[in-house]
């Protein structure tokens, strides 16, 4: 057997023949090819008449992250059946355990599906070294179709470019577009700011809101989410609207527009370099004058209140959080306000999974970077979303992420914004229950940390601990907290009287722009 050192690239328009077969190629030989934008395949090898190890050529420059996979299969036969196993994971935890499957499409059926999780095996092999082996079985029915199989959902650099050039044609005078500067290979690196023209005035103080995604390439579901909150924001919802005329939401969705483009599954370069100097050089920590890829802030008296990192998971279900460790107490608290309420509005988010940390191997992540720089009125987290599927709060069955179900996700944190804002007057006064620590975190803070929670004590908490989906565990009231009053609760953003109040459910969200992936072409 090989191993990873023989891999240098993607294969391109690659045939396999039997051993010793010296005839003219037919069908039934499969062609491989993997040399197309997001595509990932370095090697395939014929183990026997029906079956393949296929190997997962290693990221660019960083040969450690082998997950990411995206590529055809043409020249098939009808009915011919095959077993694909995908040797060479880096990773030994996998969704794959739990019933995740990967992802298929052919040229006359275009929409995404999942394979059945029955045909998916997820096993430590002794014919490559005790690795985890990914293998599946597939029947080709259709001898003109090429097949392409993925990891996840595909979300490209070209349909993301289509995406924004999409939103500009439509000249809106809330959304701006910007260019932050230009990739190792000249791609381009977005900036986006949603908000109303009032709120770019020189002199204009204001709240900004600072949401990223894929700095991890692989890491597809990112992208949807971060469609889901511009498709929401852009739109003219109540809602929208109204966070429009009060917020400024800065949005760099394709951190890492090389990586997507090549088919890598993390970056090549240390992340604390991208955060330090590449996103924001000469960053102070007060956000006056706040240098964004070598661009400055329009608005110069800028309050930055949220940081959001967006990412996806491959090991955990549902949408979850990780935030950060305060000494201060009464920070560390405020600080969970936000998921709490996100768990109210998302069925797939678990306020359960969500925890606090400060582990070392996080130093260099966004949340951790601006974190340790900002005053305590901001907040920085990493949204995780599963690669795989959610768990609805009450029952056990999962129920797998779509495309629409990644984006519903990001309009429902859109959405929360509102919640958040709305209850302003009250963030002073809340306590809400603590989402868990990591247990080397507990076991380190001990008695140190005033918000770790020892072992049965209870929250000193007004509110009802929350599963996933806001189901809660002792009753399904909402809390009087989050409660929307007209006489208790001023409101930050909009009133809440019946006449101008809109349901979630009175707008429609809905993908418009529909871009199929041209990998075939």
């Amino acid at each position: 057997m090989g191993n990873d050192d023989s891999i240098g690239g993607n294969v391109n328009k690659y045939m396999v023949l039997p051993n010793g077969y010296c005839g003219q190629a037919k069908k039934g030989h499969l062609v491989f090819d993997a040399c197309f934008e997001s595509g990932n395949l370095g090697r395939v090898d014929q183990v026997s008449e029906f079956e393949y190890d296929l190997f997962i050529r290693p990221d660019t420059c960083n040969p450690r992250f082998r997950v990411w996979f995206n590529f055809t299969v043409e020249n098939v036969k009808e009915s011919q059946r095959v077993i694909f196993n995908i040797v060479n994971f880096s990773k030994t935890k996998s969704l794959y355990r739990d019933g995740m499957a990967p992802m298929v499409k052919s040229t006359s059926r275009p929409k995404w599906q999942r394979l059945p999780p029955k045909n998916v095996y997820y096993y430590r092999c002794p014919d490559h070294r005790k690795n985890y082996v990914m293998s599946f079985a597939f029947c080709f029915d259709r001898e003109e179709d090429i097949y392409q199989f993925a990891y996840c959902y595909p979300y490209t650099y070209t349909r993301f470019q289509h995406y924004l050039d999409s939103l500009q044609k439509r000249n809106l005078d809330y959304f701006f577009r910007e260019q932050l500067g230009q990739s190792v290979q000249q791609r381009q690196l977005d900036l986006l700011t949603i908000t109303s023209p009032d709120n770019l005035r020189e002199g204009a103080e204001q709240k900004v809101v600072f949401i990223t995604g894929r700095v991890h390439p692989g890491e597809t579901p990112s992208s949807f989410v971060c469609q889901g909150i511009i498709d929401f924001l852009v739109s003219q919802h109540p809602v929208a609207r109204a966070l429009r005329e009060h917020l400024v939401f800065k949005i760099a969705p394709m951190l890492n527009p090389d990586g997507v483009y090549l088919g890598n599954y993390r970056p090549a370069s240390p992340r604390a370099t991208l955060w330090s100097t590449a996103l924001f050089p000469g960053f102070d920590g007060t956000c006056q004058g706040l240098t964004v890829g070598g661009g400055e802030f329009r608005v110069q008296k800028t309050s930055l209140e949220f940081y959001i990192d967006i990412h996806a998971h491959s090991t955990m279900m549902n949408g979850f959080m990780y935030g950060n460790i305060f000494e201060d107490e009464e920070r560390f608290q405020r600080q969970a306000i936000f998921p709490k309420l996100l768990c109210q509005n998302a069925e797939d988010f678990s306020y359960s999974s969500t925890s606090f940390n400060r582990d070392a191997v996080k130093a260099g992540t966004g949340r951790r970077f601006l974190g340790g720089l900002l005053d305590h009125t901001s907040y920085c987290y990493t949204l995780e979303v599963s690669f795989y599927s959610y768990i609805i709060g009450g029952t056990t069955a999962a129920v797998p992420y779509t495309e629409e179900a990644y984006m519903k996700l990001g309009r429902n944190v859109a959405r929360t914004f509102m919640d958040y804002y709305r209850l302003n007057p009250l963030v002073e006064k809340m306590t809400v229950p603590v989402p868990r620590l990591r247990f080397n975190e507990e076991k380190k803070l001990g008695s140190e940390h005033p918000s770790c929670l020892r072992a049965g004590q209870q929250p000193n908490s007004l509110s009802v601990p929350m599963s996933a989906g806001g189901q809660s565990s002792e009753s399904t009231d909402i809390p009087w907290h989050l409660e929307c009053s007209k006489t208790a609760v001023p409101l930050g953003l909009v009133s809440c009287s019946s006449s101008s109040s809109a349901s979630w459910n009175d707008t429609t969200m809905s993908n418009s722009l529909f871009l199929p992936d041209h990998s075939f072409h």
